[in-house]
């Protein structure tokens, strides 16, 4: 079974957005195709690329079907298969450190200074805690290989 293309479609040319958008679906079309993936995924992505092709000639309702195909394939195939694409965990980990690190570490510091004014100083510390926890994962999904060779642009 084969990943069903994209019909191209003449509105995405005017949109500069959505035909990034477009592109970036596509590309990730075709780093999927490179996979040996099971039936049921192939048909839940040709379910979703049959949606996207039957989308009304707006503009907006075919961006808004575009992210949400993009973002149902993303999740089921991270589920399923626990491929990623670049720099996911990275992104995921930059907000959870900011609030399972910074938070905890600037009440820390403003109950240890006696001013909370200083509950901000942990939110970098954080961020900083997230986005090396999120890298460390990145690099061992590449390393095993279930990394896509592709970085969502949201």
């Amino acid at each position: 079974m084969e990943i069903i293309p994209l019909t191209p479609r003449p509105e995405t040319e005017q949109n500069e957005k959505l035909r990034r958008n477009f592109i970036q679906f596509e590309n990730l079309l075709n780093e999927l195709r490179t996979r040996q993936l099971p039936a049921d995924i192939i048909a839940h992505i040709n379910n979703e690329v049959s949606l996207i092709n039957a989308a009304p000639a707006s503009e907006k309702e075919l961006a808004k079907q575009i992210s949400r195909s993009q973002s149902g394939i993303l999740k089921r195939i991270e589920k399923e298969l626990k491929l990623v694409p670049k720099n996911h965990y990275r992104n995921l980990w930059l907000a959870l450190g900011m609030s399972t690190f910074g938070l905890p570490f600037g009440v820390v510091f403003g109950l240890s200074l006696g001013n909370m004014a200083f509950l901000g100083i942990g939110l970098p510390i954080g961020m900083a805690i997230g986005v090396a926890l999120g890298t460390a994962l990145d690099n061992k999904a590449e390393k095993n290989g279930t990394q896509l060779n592709l970085e969502m642009k949201h």
